[in-house]
């Protein structure tokens, strides 16, 4: 009995990641990590973490490569989608597509999002996917996009996209999507931007869902710029009792990573 019970034991401490980071500012990168480990130590649920600060070369992850459902964040891949494949016939959106765009990502408005998702159709958001080099996002079939498979990694990528010139997402595309992710309704700019420093610029996207197994799917990803900073943060969950559990568990991680960069 002894060897398969040793076996047994091995993955165990295999199985649970620590936070990783790296930053070109000494001693940032440690107190990060300390500081993101202690924010998650006694949160229940499978929580994944990525962190990119431009100005100081800076990247924190957890978990980056695990799947969750989207929930609502895919809603800034739908628009991104919308806006490159517009692009590629050189045509403004309509004045239709300008209101189901800003009540989805605003208001995160389901029918909205449906709306576009059906006029997108999967090859080209598969085609959006593929020129964003998101090889981890699957999306959602039958017409179910919150239920779209996201990483961490995937979505630091969709995030650096919108906040940096690029050949994938036009300037004005760009503009347009954060200026959106500016203008969520109150109610809904919890997550990611708590705790971030004044002067700071905030863009958001939440997503929350509940289903059968692993509880609540709560995330936030989160642009900011400002205060010598121009970073990205994204924080996935499942596995949460209640949304607002969910919620805490975020901003527990959003408070530490606002807090030690503007100290950086």
């Amino acid at each position: 009995m002894f060897i398969p019970s040793l076996a047994a034991a091995t993955p165990a401490v295999a199985a649970t990641p620590t936070v990783s980071c790296t930053s070109a500012k000494a001693g940032l990168a440690d107190k990060l990590k300390k500081d993101i480990t202690a924010a998650l130590a006694n949160r229940k649920g499978t929580i994944a973490v990525g962190l990119y600060d431009r100005s100081t070369n800076t990247t924190c992850s957890l978990r980056a490569s695990t799947a969750f459902d989207s929930a609502s964040v895919v809603k800034v891949t739908v628009l991104a989608t919308l806006l490159w494949d517009a692009k590629k016939t050189n045509r403004y959106l309509t004045d239709r597509e300008v209101s189901l765009a800003k009540a989805m990502i605003t208001k995160s408005d389901n029918a909205a999002t449906s709306t576009l998702w059906k006029q997108l159709g999967l090859t080209k958001i598969k085609g959006f996917l593929a020129a964003a080099g998101m090889t981890q996002t699957k999306p959602g079939a039958n017409g179910y996009w919150g239920l779209t498979q996201i990483t961490v990694t995937d979505e630091q990528k969709l995030l650096k996209l919108v906040t940096a010139k690029n050949a994938v997402l036009s300037d004005n595309s760009r503009a347009y999507i954060l200026k959106l992710m500016g203008q969520v309704v109150s109610s809904q700019r919890w997550g990611t931007p708590y705790g971030v420093p004044s002067g700071v610029s905030v863009a958001v996207k939440n997503g929350w869902l509940q289903r059968a197994t692993n509880g609540w799917r709560v995330h936030s990803v989160g642009a900011f710029k400002g205060g010598g900073h121009d970073y990205m943060i994204t924080v996935l969950s499942h596995g949460n009792s209640t949304m607002n559990y969910g919620i805490t568990t975020i901003q527990g991680v959003a408070k530490v990573i606002h807090r030690d960069l503007a100290a950086s």
